[in-house]
């Protein structure tokens, strides 16, 4: 090699190294996560990781799981990061996941992590079914709040309440789920056909029944903590009531697609997912995170929400998910708001 030929080289390479170290790896992330929370998540994990972007893709936990499924021959996800463990046994059933261990993973409550080894899915935190009342509109209707599940039921309730449709929320499934392993599947259609007669409207979101309900809208919202809690800090005149019979319940999760071509970056989020920095920033919207020791108590909620919660078997809910959601709809789906 003659001195010019060199020193043209060196300098191509000169100006390519630059090009290399700032390179960036973008993640396509899948997820369900109330939109409100991304932001700080995205800006936390990036500043620790500024070679890793995250590109969200957001929609409720049905809509994304569905959408999952229909791009199981062409993934364009590389992660799902807070979507239902239900929905992820789903695609684990498909052999859309890549099992992977994450570093720190054995700090985790053993509830929030997949059963097998290497785990398949790694939880975050849990989101719980909730009533949101509405204290203005229930008196002006000279109404009392519910106490449990089966109050809902009464009478004086028709046409005042509103629920998620299970198969676009996964909010309504962990409702519908919860019924069946609290009381058995046929006691638990008893409860719904009654409770569908004073339903107004199944929506698609699952946070949407809260927010009726405090926008007066809806007297009683059937839907989850976080957004219970949100509204009553915003001013809405509502209490949150757990019913006394237990409130079902549902892990959001991370897992990597398979086949991705960005592995490495992938293996970094979910390391990120299950620190104690992770857990703490769930903390802020939810109470009972997938890090034992270090929930804090969220304003307008109960310090025992754990206790609430039911003994629940992610796998029977992801196995007889399609059953069930065939059933449903066939009895209820006309009462549902139309598809946006």
């Amino acid at each position: 090699m003659n001195r010019h030929m060199f020193f043209m080289l060196a300098g191509a390479m000169s100006v390519a190294l630059p090009v290399i170290a700032s390179a960036q790896t973008e993640l396509t992330v899948y997820t369900a996560v109330e939109a409100v929370d991304l932001d700080r998540y995205k800006a936390t994990f990036e500043k620790a990781h500024p070679d890793i972007t995250i590109n969200w893709v957001r929609d409720s936990t049905g809509v994304m799981t569905a959408k999952l499924l229909a791009e199981k021959d062409n993934p364009q996800a590389d992660v799902v990061w807070g979507l239902a463990a239900t929905s992820l046994l789903l695609l684990k059933t498909e052999g859309m996941l890549e099992a992977y261990q994450p570093k720190g993973v054995e700090a985790l409550d053993k509830k929030f992590v997949d059963r097998d080894t290497p785990p398949s899915w790694v939880g975050m935190d849990a989101y719980v079914a909730a009533l949101c009342y509405n204290t203005v509109e229930a008196a002006k209707l000279g109404l009392t709040a519910p106490q449990t599940w089966e109050d809902l039921t009464k009478p004086e309730y028709k046409g005042h309440i509103v629920m998620p449709n299970p198969s676009s929320s996964g909010t309504g499934f962990l409702d519908v789920s919860g019924w069946m392993q609290m009381w058995g599947e046929e006691k638990a259609w008893s409860f719904m056909d009654r409770l569908h007669e004073n339903i107004s409207a199944y929506t698609h979101s699952g946070s949407k029944p809260c927010k009726m309900a405090g926008a007066g809208e809806a007297v009683i919202g059937v839907s989850f903590e976080f957004p219970g809690a949100k509204a009553k800090s915003a001013g809405a005149p509502i209490d949150i009531i757990f019913p006394a019979e237990g409130s079902g319940w549902e892990a959001e999760a991370t897992a990597i697609i398979a086949g991705t071509a960005n592995l490495e970056a992938a293996k970094t989020l979910v390391d990120w997912s299950v620190t104690r920095e992770a857990n703490e920033m769930y903390n802020v919207g939810y109470a009972v995170v997938a890090y034992p020791g270090i929930a804090k108590t969220v304003q307008h909620l109960p310090s025992d929400i754990a206790a609430k919660m039911i003994d629940n078997d992610f796998e029977w809910a992801a196995n007889n998910r399609a059953t069930i959601l065939k059933e449903w709809q066939k009895r209820y789906d006309a009462k549902s708001e139309p598809k946006s």
